[in-house]
């Protein structure tokens, strides 16, 4: 079953352009797929003026790619401190971090896989009988255009985590717009400045998939 929630921009980068950024979240409920996360960032308004590729490009893991528009899930298992942290460009790029604990001994995450990405942009609205783009929107999917669309598979399943346990995600999007004026934007956001590592982002539970 898939969980939609809509990310809340900080009040103190406010976006002029954007209108929201909603996500779905999807946990494929099969034995082989439980440790398989389905995303899809659907970012509404002047996408005209937020700078971001408007094709995939390359599917490469990168550093830094949160120093422009950037999508981003953070995962943590249970009561555990350690957690890992996916970057999802436009452009394809991606990376997964390894933390011990808030913001300690970043490592990148080796087992995972490509998280697939794939982005999808609409300018008009979707016209009656129109059941969208075959392989990113449902029929029954409607959003307020123009928006841009990325979708990704956190594939996790070589990292054996437990599904004894509930999963915590926190979901967030770095925005650059064309005027180099920057905002960020998550489920929930501390007090102060954003920190998408602070343990309130972690705002989204999955149960656990499978019975201890």
């Amino acid at each position: 079953m898939a969980k939609r929630v809509a990310l809340q921009c900080h009040p103190d980068t406010p976006c002029g352009p954007l209108t929201g950024i909603d996500v779905e979240v999807t946990r494929h409920g099969s034995r082989s797929g439980l440790r398989r996360i389905a995303l899809r960032f659907v970012a509404s308004g002047n996408i005209d003026a937020v700078r971001f590729p408007h094709h995939v490009t390359s599917h490469a893991r990168k550093d830094e790619l949160w120093r422009t528009t950037c999508f981003e899930a953070f995962l943590r298992v249970g009561d555990d401190n350690a957690y890992r942290e996916f970057n999802l460009a436009p452009s394809g790029n991606w990376n997964c971090y390894h933390f011990t604990g808030y913001r300690e001994n970043m490592a990148p995450e080796n087992h995972v896989g490509d998280p697939a990405i794939q982005t999808y942009m609409r300018r008009e609205p979707l016209g009656p009988g129109d059941d969208g783009h075959s392989s990113s929107i449902g029929p029954l999917d409607r959003f307020e255009a123009p928006f841009l669309m990325l979708t990704a598979t956190l594939e996790l399943q070589s990292a054996m985590l437990p599904l004894d346990q509930p999963w915590h995600l926190a979901l967030s999007a770095v925005i650059e717009e064309k005027n180099d004026r920057v905002s960020y934007w998550a489920l929930k956001h501390p007090s102060g400045k954003p920190d998408f590592h602070h343990e309130d982002c972690f705002a989204l539970e999955l149960p656990a998939a499978m019975p201890s």
